[in-house]
């Protein structure tokens, strides 16, 4: 870079620079860390607020500790910016989330210093552990840190390893709990309020201060914090310590901004051998005042001025499938009693915010635990409630049993919402939406649709409350077709019924999802150069439209289908498949995602790359594949 605008942060490219650093000036450093982070996420978005909050924690494990041999596992991989610009990708964190550039999130195949993939949350205490563990088995003096935070230990996974971990008192293993209060939008549950109790009495925290001042200066004193440590807090907080009940010794709360304290407390935990935990407080944001002040808005703002806070909005050509979604749920809401909406920490993110401001008391935000989510609404459904349950495509992945034994099993009339199916862009391969249709397109008794449009996932989601059965809809990220559906009346569409948008007689060309409107646009340019294209859009991927299917057997030697999804168990096979059993003489091409991993870029970009964007389309209807 070599600019001159920053004096330390220009000097440092690894940890061991970093080291080298005066006690004053690892404080310069992290302040010029946290402006560079917010010039460049201003240029180039990403996850800003939940990487500020974390600037000082990630400079003080780097200076402690001896990495990449010792081990840093950091959970919701949104946290990391400072800890990649650290190591060694201060120049690369330019293209972050761009196309051909480095992960938003921890990648071990990207660097020796991510020392565990990152991206979806409550994974650190786990892999940390395992890593631990390997480190005892191989007789190494590793050490092994895992950074848990923006409301990952509300994930069920969380507690399993911290069950296992804490089993294990010989394991070197620390955890540091990056305490905000906040997932994306605020943290709920009863362990918000246990870990707000913890933070804020008053004689626990003076008493807290005077030993780690006695033990900044002897040590070996941290025995005794070992062995009174429980005892002395069950006096002071009048209960006993959770994390110290899954034998845990606890350490904390300490101001994750105090880089002389942090630092302190880092050098003496080192020392201690055995599973610990160091609750850390820090503020989602820090150091920018818009965004300490709207937290959830600048988790991922998007682009804008650095210096006013002026967020510079892209100008949609439509309503965001999310909007689309959370406005028709208020509105069924409001049209029958029955329905609710349940949420994994997402109330923001899926637009479920719109109806618990008008109806808190029908909403429910259940933390970072999506199995919990499904089984819940399930709980609700058996008796008499009809839960919309929303949860991104990538996340329902983790509860995929729990979809399976607890609702569909037992026919309960679960409607769940996959948001970001698909595609989803610059957050990459760890959460693109790709796998639900192959997934759950196995699954007996589920009705799994896909809408073209906004106006169609408004049907669709009416069409699911009126079922009565397990009920599954996806929809992509971003902005609709531009399709009028705002205050339209509800229909109720066929269930396992599709339509033919368009006749032809040369390619049959079958589509599930949004992403019929490129094909739409597809078949037009091929009619324009001489290739008559019929479209059928299948609206269900379950249960698939075998008339519809039969129409096309019969009439096309050639079909094409198209999916936003993998195409290994996808739709097209299961065309392609059935066209087989009935006899028919018909060549099936299918397009989408392949047996490989999709990187990040724009949704243009990977649609491109995948070969299924308006043109990949049309050079296949036209036979120049």
């Amino acid at each position: 870079m070599a600019t001159g605008k920053y004096k330390l942060l220009e000097t440092i490219d690894s940890p061991a620079d970093l080291k080298r650093l005066a006690p004053g000036e690892l404080r310069d450093y992290c302040d010029e860390l946290r402006r560079y982070i917010i010039e460049e996420c201003s240029i180039n978005p990403g996850h800003l607020a939940s990487s500020l909050g974390a600037v000082e924690l990630a400079a003080a494990l780097h200076y402690v500790y001896d990495t990449p041999e010792d081990r840093i596992v950091w959970d919701v991989g949104h946290q990391t910016y400072a800890h990649k610009i650290i190591t060694g990708r201060r120049e690369a964190f330019r293209t972050k989330r761009q196309l051909g550039g480095i992960s938003g999130f921890p990648r071990m195949a990207e660097s020796p210093y991510d020392a565990f993939g990152g991206g979806h949350a409550s994974v650190s205490i786990s892999a940390a552990f395992g890593m631990a563990k390997a480190a005892e088995l191989q007789g190494r003096r590793r050490k092994v840190v895992a950074v848990i935070g923006d409301g990952s230990m509300t994930g069920g996974l969380a507690f399993e390893g911290l069950n296992n971990a804490g089993a294990s008192r010989d394991t070197d293993l620390l955890v540091i709990l990056n305490d905000n209060k906040m997932a994306i939008d605020q943290a709920t549950g009863a362990l918000k309020n246990y870990l707000l109790k913890i933070a804020t009495s008053g004689h626990y925290n003076r008493f807290k201060r005077r030993l780690w001042g006695l033990l900044s200066h002897t040590p070996r004193l941290l025995h005794l914090c070992q062995k009174a440590g429980n005892a002395v807090k069950q006096g002071v907080l009048n209960n006993s310590n959770l994390f110290e009940s899954l034998n845990f010794r606890y350490f904390g709360p300490v101001d994750g901004h105090d880089l002389p304290e942090l630092v302190r407390t880092l050098r003496a935990l080192r020392d201690i051998d055995g599973p610990k935990l160091l609750h850390v407080m820090t503020v989602k944001g820090k150091g920018y005042r818009p965004a300490e002040h709207d937290q959830p808005v600048w988790h991922a703002p998007g682009r804008f001025n650095p210096e006013t806070g002026e967020r510079i909005a892209s100008k949609a050509p439509a309503a965001r499938y999310q909007d689309v979604f959370g406005e028709t749920l208020l509105d069924l809401a409001r049209l029958d009693a029955r329905v609710v909406g349940v949420t994994p920490a997402m109330p923001s993110g899926c637009s479920m915010n719109i109806l618990m401001r008008e109806m808190p008391e029908r909403c429910f935000d259940v933390g970072i635990a999506e199995g919990h989510a499904v089984t819940f609404s399930a709980g609700l459904a058996a008796e008499g409630i009809v839960p919309f349950c929303n949860i991104y495509s990538s996340f329902m992945q983790r509860a995929y049993d729990n979809v399976i034994h607890d609702v569909a099993i037992q026919d309960l009339p679960v409607v769940m919402c996959l948001d970001r199916g698909g595609l989803v862009g610059e957050d990459g391969v760890t959460h693109h939406g790709v796998f639900d249709m192959a997934a759950f397109g196995a699954v007996p008794g589920l009705i799994f649709a896909a809408p073209m449009d906004e106006r169609e996932l408004r049907d669709l989601m009416y069409t699911a409350l009126r079922a009565g059965h397990p009920f599954m809809l996806r929809y992509p990220r971003g902005a609709g077709a531009g399709v009028a559906w705002r205050g339209e009346p509800f229909r109720e569409l066929p269930v396992g019924r599709g339509r033919r948008l368009r006749d032809g007689g040369d390619v049959a060309l079958v589509t599930i999802g949004t992403v019929g409107n490129a094909a739409a646009r597809a078949a037009e340019q091929a009619a324009a150069q001489g290739v008559s294209v019929a479209h059928y859009d299948l609206r269900y991927v379950k249960p698939l439209d075998e008339e519809l299917l039969r129409e096309v057997g019969s009439r096309f030697r050639r079909v094409v289908t198209v999916e936003d999804g993998a195409l290994r168990g996808g739709v097209g096979e299961r065309i392609a498949a059935l066209l087989n059993e009935w006899g028919c003489s018909t060549r099936v091409q299918s397009l989408g995602i392949g047996d490989r991993w999709v990187e990040h870029g724009t949704p243009a970009q990977l649609y491109a790359l995948c070969g299924y964007d308006e043109q990949g389309i049309l050079k296949v209807l036209l036979g120049n594949d």
